[in-house]
């Protein structure tokens, strides 16, 4: 499986370089996944821009991750431009599950806002 990751001050951001999130790869994603959240990565982006196909073991590995930071950090997916991607998330209702955002400013923006939040509601 190939990716960057791009670690920065409040996040990381994973680049899948891969066409296909399939059964092939969904394994080794959610290895990796694991292995940044015990690295203590707290926010993830993960950067679907390069894929055109996902199938249900892909989704599934997105799914671990979403779990993995949820309740400790944000977990944000963006960079589908797929359109049979998009389809297969609307269709599987994942778009209601997962925080998914249309471009890099948006998830950004995103994870800082969350982070306020929580920082706030630890605060309390």
């Amino acid at each position: 499986m190939k990716y960057t990751i791009d670690k920065r001050e409040k996040l990381s951001v994973l680049t899948l370089d891969e066409e296909n999130l399939n059964s092939l790869i969904a394994p080794d994603l959610k290895s990796d996944l694991l292995i940044l959240k015990n690295e203590g990565i707290n926010n993830l982006v993960v950067d679907l821009s390069k894929v055109k196909y996902v199938d249900s073991s892909g989704l599934s590995a997105i799914l671990t991750g979403n779990r993995m930071w949820k309740d400790s950090g944000s977990f944000v997916v963006t960079g589908i431009e797929s359109p049979m991607v998009k389809k297969l998330i609307e269709i599987s209702k994942l778009d209601t599950v997962l925080s998914i955002v249309s471009s890099m400013e948006e998830a950004v923006g995103l994870i800082h806002m969350e982070e306020i939040e929580r920082d706030m509601n630890a605060g309390e």
